[in-house]
């Protein structure tokens, strides 16, 4: 017998991840535009093909950067490695480049689209959603989101300023309240919690 699907389960609004590579800060807390990695290309597509996340886009100023990234994909699309591994070729579907997050709307056909951001940190004075809350407003909204997430160590907080809101960080049980994760981790334990079943 087949278990009936729960349709309330299902995500009501158009949702885009960003990550983002400018404008990002180092360990100095200095502003600089962070590499693409192939990991994250792969890793994070995966994710978000998972999930059911409309498109993804790596999110970077300089052209030879997202020239990087074309060439990859090319490879797993529609080169060799589309024949070697099609099931790689399948989560780079909806992997998109752009050179900022106005292109990024443009090219998403939502220039409408609400940012949310996220960070390791509670940001003061910043609209805020909770795993839980932002969930529910996917479920039951039809306004496009893009969920940013950074690289380096973090967005700038004149970024932050410019979003709709920014999503509660996550916490785990670490003594020393030790949050650096890897950005692909970050992603993946986020869609887990606002559209995991």
């Amino acid at each position: 017998m087949t278990e009936s699907i729960n349709q309330t389960n299902f995500r009501k609004a158009p949702l885009a991840v960003a990550l983002m590579h400018y404008p990002t800060i180092d360990r100095q807390g200095d502003l600089v535009a962070t590499n693409i990695t192939n990991f994250d290309i792969h890793d994070i597509a995966r994710a978000c093909r998972v999930y059911g996340v409309d498109r993804y886009y790596l999110v970077h100023p300089l052209k030879d950067q997202l020239m990087f990234v074309e060439r990859v994909l090319d490879h797993w699309r529609t080169g060799e490695g589309a024949k070697f591994n099609p099931m790689r070729r399948t989560a780079l579907v909806d992997v998109r480049t752009a050179e900022n997050i106005d292109q990024l709307k443009v090219d998403w056909g939502y220039p409408e689209a609400k940012i949310v951001a996220t960070h390791a940190r509670q940001l003061p004075g910043q609209d805020k959603f909770t795993f839980e809350s932002f969930k529910t407003e996917l479920m039951t909204s039809d306004t496009p989101y893009i969920l940013i997430f950074g690289t380096g160590f973090g967005l700038t907080q004149d970024f932050m300023k410019t979003c709709s809101a920014v999503l509660e960080p996550i916490k785990g049980q670490s003594k020393d309240d030790y949050r650096h994760l890897s950005v692909r981790s970050a992603v993946s334990i986020c869609l887990d919690r606002l559209l995991g079943t």
